[in-house]
């Protein structure tokens, strides 16, 4: 019976443990299905972490060498060419610029960058955003990725190109 405090203790700790959220939970996703003509695929995921997003994608079926990637403000993939998801997300009224450092767009982002089998994995973390409430809350928007390079000068849209991919932020 001299074990018993341990035990509880333990047990209290353990149960403890079960309802701590993880602090690394996904809160919103896209899943990148190929525009008409294109094979680019998939998954785009959003974390809130206090006034960023944490944003990581995993997508294959590019060209080798960098795409533009934003996210769009409509979230409309139902056109052959992703011109249903409209302009960039821009709540704020700035021009198109790099979001790592001076005036962006909300939904400006890094370039995805393919490698030589035509797959990109980004991992970024982005103010200005937000997941389900405020100004710049992606949650039913597009994300996009582009057939070329983003030049982060050419207003409104970086000269990216044609849409080769499209999926919808959805909360999860």
């Amino acid at each position: 019976m001299q074990f018993r405090p341990i035990l509880v203790a333990t047990g209290l700790l353990l149960a403890g443990c079960a309802t701590t959220p993880s602090p690394a939970t996904v809160d919103a996703r896209a899943e990148l299905a190929p525009t008409a003509g294109n094979f680019a695929t998939g998954t785009v995921t959003f974390t809130q972490r206090g006034d960023r997003v944490l944003v990581a994608a995993q997508v294959r079926g590019l060209t080798p060498g960098p795409h533009g990637f934003h996210l769009h403000e409509k979230g409309d993939c139902s056109s052959g060419d992703g011109m249903s998801a409209g302009g960039h997300f821009n709540p704020t009224g700035k021009p198109h610029g790099d979001p790592r450092g001076g005036d962006h767009h909300t939904g400006d982002m890094p370039m995805l960058v393919a490698d030589a089998t035509g797959n990109a994995i980004l991992s970024t973390e982005l103010t200005g955003m937000s997941i389900g409430s405020g100004a710049g809350d992606i949650v039913g928007k597009a994300v996009i990725v582009h057939k070329d390079a983003d030049d982060f000068k050419t207003q409104p849209t970086g000269n990216s190109g044609a849409r080769v991919a499209c999926g919808v932020v959805a909360k999860s």
